[in-house]
């Protein structure tokens, strides 16, 4: 069967199992597919991490620097700027390849732009707005990729709606890592969770920092991470309908992806325990060895479902 195949097929399994999970997922995928994702995500963290590590420096962004930054990120999106000649010419024949639309770039500037320009958001649709462009644009990204279809050496569209099919998974990891990496994100001056909820459960940022730094955990903390864990629960819902949705449109090692992401993330949030836990980084993030169990059982169940 070809998600058999598709797992065999996988290099140093052992030794990716420590990876991001979106590049364990992409390596079901066959070679030339793999080597897209590697170079367009490539192209999207280098915006990603050039805001989150100024932020990280704790120093306040002057207003000079954060239109200096701005313009930097727009270049980007115009010109392909920071990503150096090889990869910027590898970047722009892929998307001409697999066909590859320029939005989701562009959305992903754009709540970059929001990062180096606020602290913070206001409330929880700000943040789900923030996200169409942090989040459901790589998602869609490696969706549009999953979609393609091969026909004679040439790739045609998804026959799915990808923004859509992506938007539910999107937030779910998204929630998911926020609640996963709070006392990292903390450590490195960066908040998710949103100035009317804090507001709502008597919480300051400055508290924030003191809990991820050690301190007790507080009932009010408690119930933010709970409201949190409630939202990342309702699009962990929405996507696991969402991929027995489009299943049918997908090949089945791209499929398999999906589940991979979906069962690992899903890992992620079996491991939140808003009632007792400290919501450390060591808690929080599987073992290597539970990665490798559940992606196990993930593909069994994949195979069982095709017999």
């Amino acid at each position: 069967m070809e998600q058999n195949t598709a797992v065999a097929g996988i290099p140093d399994f052992q030794e990716i199992l420590t990876n991001p999970i979106l590049d364990i997922a992409a390596r079901f995928w066959d070679d030339e597919r793999y080597k897209a994702f590697t170079v367009c995500y490539r192209s999207m963290r280098a915006v990603d991490d050039l805001v989150d590590n100024r932020k990280a420096s704790g120093q306040k962004l002057s207003d000079a620097e954060k239109e200096q930054i701005s313009s930097t990120i727009t270049e980007w999106v115009a010109t392909g700027a920071m990503l150096g000649s090889s990869i910027q010419k590898n970047l722009k024949e892929i998307r001409g390849r697999f066909g590859l639309p320029s939005w989701p770039w562009q959305r992903l500037s754009k709540s970059m732009i929001y990062d180096v320009n606020h602290e913070g958001f206001e409330s929880f649709p700000a943040f789900l707005e923030y996200s169409e462009g942090a989040a459901v644009a790589p998602a869609s990204v490696f969706m549009h990729l999953c979609g393609v279809a091969e026909k004679e050496g040439d790739y045609h569209p998804p026959e799915f709606n990808v923004i859509e099919a992506a938007r539910p998974l999107a937030r779910f990891c998204y929630l998911v890592h926020i609640i996963r990496d709070f006392q990292k994100d903390q450590e490195e001056n960066l908040n998710y969770f949103a100035n009317n909820l804090l507001e709502e459960n008597g919480l300051t940022p400055s508290e924030l920092k003191e809990i991820a730094a050690g301190a007790e955990v507080s009932p009010k903390f408690r119930r933010l991470m709970g409201k949190y864990h409630g939202f990342a629960g309702q699009y962990q819902a929405e996507a696991r309908d969402m991929i027995n949705r489009i299943g049918v449109h997908l090949e089945p090692r791209y499929l398999l992806s999906l589940e991979i992401i979906f069962g690992l993330y899903s890992l992620v949030f079996e491991k939140i325990d808003v009632s007792g836990g400290r919501f450390t980084t060591a808690e929080l993030k599987p073992s290597a060895e539970e990665i490798k169990e559940r992606i196990n059982s993930v593909v069994l169940a994949f195979a069982s479902s095709k017999d």
